[in-house]
């Protein structure tokens, strides 16, 4: 099939999360023999920070305005057998109006935001995304599953459909072992909604134990200053040093923010990321996590697990000084199986192909 995606970026992951997941589905469409064609509105923060300006396995099309780019943009829109608009699209709004008028020959919205998306459009703030669209196109594959999609059927959705993040498994891959450079560390841009965890499940757990090493990797952070001497800072890493990131971690930090949580069913896209490179994970709970992995002493059974579940800095503290080794080894390996069977980039372009063959 040729598809043809209409999202936030692929060509720069910089403070956002949306590169990553396009660049898994899109490798594993690739794989499965799809030709791809991306287009992005080019902005002068990602243009800035551009970690992927000619992939091998899509074309990317920069454009400074819709206006501009739109005879071109519908034209390949109308020769595809489907469109795919993203979330968080630059100008997505007049984008999904101009092709629900062309009518090609399917048309998706790829919410990889979901409870954000219908948080805003409840109260008026969705620039990307309104109402009246979410019934008029084809397929509405969204990021989060469990009750939003009865919600998004409620809402009028004809084909409310999962379409999870995924992981790269050529990309992102167990290292040699060894010693690790920092025992907890935390991937990820700042949110305020995020803040207080952190703070609760890194900041204060480094207080605690100053003899080991922490560290946050991510842009925007406001109040570095009054971070503890051992929590290094890192503004950004680039896809291409995730991996390494993960490998250099003894446990590394997963914090989901508010409105996933109130839905539950969004894994973040780390979780599968640092599952592949075989790193062990704590994660904040959240409904549905049980979904995707099982944690570690579920119903009483130690060593069966693959992720930690923790709420508190003491629970934390307790990780770290008390888990061995060869337990957390044990919870990686498991992951990082899990995350093969049913979260890379190729079972996620199955999926979708599936989705897009129910719509005649």
């Amino acid at each position: 099939m040729k598809l043809v995606f209409f999202g936030l970026s692929l060509s720069s992951s910089w403070g956002n999360g949306h590169a990553t997941t396009y660049r898994s589905l899109l490798r594993g469409l690739h794989e499965r023999g799809h030709h791809l064609v991306f287009y992005e509105r080019d902005v002068p923060w990602y243009a800035a920070h551009r970690d992927l300006a000619r992939p091998e396995y899509a074309e990317i099309r920069l454009f400074a305005s819709w206006r501009r780019a739109r005879r071109e943009a519908l034209a390949a829109a109308r020769a595809a057998d489907a469109a795919i608009v993203g979330s968080y699209c630059g100008e997505g709004a007049a984008i999904l109006d101009d092709l629900l008028q062309e009518r090609p020959r399917r048309l998706a919205f790829y919410d990889i935001d979901t409870p954000v998306t219908q948080e805003a459009l409840d109260h008026g703030g969705c620039e990307y995304l309104r109402p009246e669209h979410i019934a008029a196109v084809d397929l509405y594959l969204s990021f989060t599953s469990g009750p939003m999609l009865e919600e998004l059927r409620r809402r009028g959705a004809r084909r409310p459909r999962a379409l999870h993040c995924c992981s790269d498994p050529e990309h992102y891959r167990p290292g040699a072992s060894g010693p690790r450079r920092w025992q907890l560390g935390y991937l990820g841009t700042y949110a305020p909604d995020r803040h207080d965890k952190l703070r609760r499940l890194l900041l204060e757990p480094a207080r605690r134990l100053p003899e080991m090493s922490f560290v946050v990797a991510g842009p925007l952070y406001p109040d570095r200053e009054s971070w503890p001497p051992n929590v290094e800072h890192i503004a950004h890493l680039g896809p291409g040093e995730h991996p390494e990131f993960y490998r250099s971690c003894r446990l590394t930090l997963s914090i989901t923010r508010r409105a996933m949580v109130a839905w539950g069913y969004s894994p973040s896209i780390r979780l599968f990321e640092a599952a592949a490179c075989a790193t062990p994970i704590v994660t904040d709970p959240w409904p549905g996590l049980e979904q995707f992995f099982t944690p570690q002493g579920k119903n009483g059974a130690r060593g069966k697990g693959e992720v930690l579940v923790a709420t508190a800095a003491g629970q934390m503290v307790d990780y770290l000084r008390e888990v061995s080794s060869a337990e957390l080894e044990s919870m990686a390996c498991a992951a990082r199986e899990r995350v093969l069977r049913e979260h890379t980039g190729v079972r996620r372009a199955e999926q979708l192909e599936q989705y897009l063959q129910e719509i005649e």
